[in-house]
């Protein structure tokens, strides 16, 4: 009965071992991923888990703006406004938590929440909380201002243009496929090529507002863990004003450093995939040859980079190592250039050479007219006067004649004494 049972429950649709699969091949990872984010919004971390997120958050962020200058097709990372959701969601899981454990731990010392949030909060503080705090805001301006805006209006741009151009992009695409350039299967890819463009682009026209809608959380956060923090340092964990100002604003300048960090990275690689529609390639080699392969661009750098190491009180030294970098790539640029026209040149020669003469054909030595008429000279002075016309009008007017009543073209008569 026992063993019926147990065959009941597997035949009824529960099956341990394909559970047991489907997890080592890792189908339900990004389910359970987000299920331990909504975690995390409600279950207190201690200090060593905190310390492990954040090390994915930091990794994370890297990896995704990797994989952003890498990648030769923006439609290549298709799923980086769901990754973007993703990582925004764990950073604000990860702001939670932190701010649980300084408002909870504070008071105990700046250890209190982990140690990278502790080495990050000392190493940019530097003991002057004043710094951590100046630091901090201008991550969060040039994250919220300037890339941030910058790569959502490319995206909102980019999916707009992209809507208006579909139906002229698919009417090309069926053009090539009634005129029998492309086959039904290339169309089709085309199609679908095209289709997931245009959901790119809108998805991250609105995947950039989490961006940032989490920089406006990190400020909001940053200021409730110090004032909360101060107040319940004072009022209620009886410290000094003094020491509850230094623990919890070392703490909450560490925690927004770190979260602002890997946003800041995020936001980066963001404004790289949108900014990447009209590059072909990946960006590293893009960037390589169309920006360092103009040598009248390298030259210019150059005269104004060694121009400025000269103006008084200026380092000489990096100024003149740019200006001396910048140089020699001009030269070998002005080097290139000339070696590819004189090879351009030598090619041409040697095509024009290598063509081979065309002799005229025999026919066109031969001087055989198709109609002649040979007169004597005191017989063509006969005929001038007794007629009143020349002959040569009188053949004029006869082959006019036979054109118009026959449609036949006689050929040209010559007339010689």
């Amino acid at each position: 009965m026992a063993q019926a049972g147990t065959a009941s429950i597997g035949g009824g649709g529960f099956d341990w071992n394909s559970l047991t699969k489907q997890f080592a091949k890792g189908e339900y990872a990004l389910g359970l991923g987000v299920m331990a984010l909504v975690v995390m919004l409600i279950v207190p971390l201690p200090p060593f888990l905190l310390d492990v997120m954040l090390s994915i958050s930091i990794t994370l962020s890297v990896l995704i703006l990797m994989t952003a200058l890498l990648i030769k097709k923006p439609l290549e990372f298709s799923a980086f406004p769901t990754v973007l959701l993703l990582a925004t969601l764990l950073r604000l899981a990860l702001n939670i938590a932190t701010t649980r454990l300084i408002l909870a731990h504070g008071h105990e010392g700046p250890q209190a929440a982990g140690n990278i949030i502790e080495a990050f909060g000392g190493f940019v503080m530097q003991g002057n909380f004043i710094i951590g705090v100046v630091v901090f805001i201008i991550l969060i301006i040039v994250n919220f201002v300037v890339v941030t805006k910058g790569s959502g209006r490319i995206a909102e741009v980019a999916a707009r243009f992209t809507l208006d151009a579909m139906p002229g992009k698919q009417m090309a695409i069926d053009a090539d496929l009634s005129a029998g350039m492309i086959t039904e299967e290339e169309a089709r890819k085309r199609r679908k090529e095209l289709e997931g463009e245009s959901n790119f682009y809108g998805a991250m026209d609105g995947a950039s507002k989490f961006v940032r809608g989490d920089a406006m959380a990190g400020i909001l956060i940053t200021f409730i863990n110090v004032i909360g923090g101060m107040i319940i340092g004072v009022a209620q964990e009886g410290i000094s004003f003094e020491e509850a100002a230094n623990s919890y604003t070392l703490l909450t300048v560490g925690d927004g450093i770190v979260s602002q960090i890997p946003a800041l990275v995020v936001s980066v690689a963001a404004g790289m995939l949108v900014s990447k529609a009209g590059v072909e390639g990946a960006a590293d080699k893009a960037i390589g040859v169309q920006l360092f392969t103009n040598p009248q661009g390298l030259a210019m750098a150059a005269v104004t980079a060694g121009l400025i190491g000269l103006l008084p009180g200026m380092p000489i030294i990096p100024f003149f190592a740019l200006a001396g970098a910048c140089g020699y790539g001009a030269y070998r640029g002005f080097q290139k250039q000339r070696v590819a026209e004189e090879t351009k040149v030598r090619e041409e020669v040697q095509a024009e050479r290598a063509k081979p003469v065309v002799e005229p054909p025999i026919q066109d030595s031969l001087s055989v007219d198709d109609i002649k008429i040979e007169l004597g000279f005191g017989l063509l002075g006969f005929i001038n006067e007794t007629s009143g016309r020349k002959l040569t009008d009188q053949v004029k007017a006869v082959r006019r004649q036979i054109a118009s009543e026959f449609g036949f073209v006689v050929p040209q008569v010559r007339i010689i004494d």
